[in-house]
């Protein structure tokens, strides 16, 4: 058997852990509040990989990637195009160059 004490509180904070504990005792709502808190100060002061949010240099590093990815297939598609002897014109290809343009980089392989 456990050994039980007695925590004295404000009746305010008393009504809002009854109105917010659903089936659960307050002890065991208590103790779920406390885990929670202390696990989430563990993991900002330790900066865990177990986080769900990213830094800015992580999604700048997500963003750059997406963009080399789509420019990668846009020059595969174009010069595979153009090795199937499919006549592109001349606006279609600058139209493919534009998008290049747009995802930030050239449209000259950069290797």
């Amino acid at each position: 058997m456990t050994e039980k004490r007695m925590l004295i509180i404000d009746a305010q904070v008393a009504k809002l852990i009854d109105d917010n504990r659903g089936d659960m005792s307050i002890s065991e709502f208590l103790m779920l509040l406390i885990n929670s808190q202390l696990k989430k100060e563990y993991n900002n002061s330790n900066n865990t990989a177990n986080s769900n949010h990213v830094t800015k240099e992580e999604f700048h590093q997500f963003e750059q990637g997406i963009r080399e990815l789509l420019r990668n297939f846009l020059e595969f598609f174009l010069s595979y195009g153009l090795e199937l002897g499919k006549q592109n014109t001349e606006k279609e290809l600058d139209k493919l160059g534009q998008k290049l343009q747009t995802l930030g980089f050239s449209t000259k392989s950069e290797d």
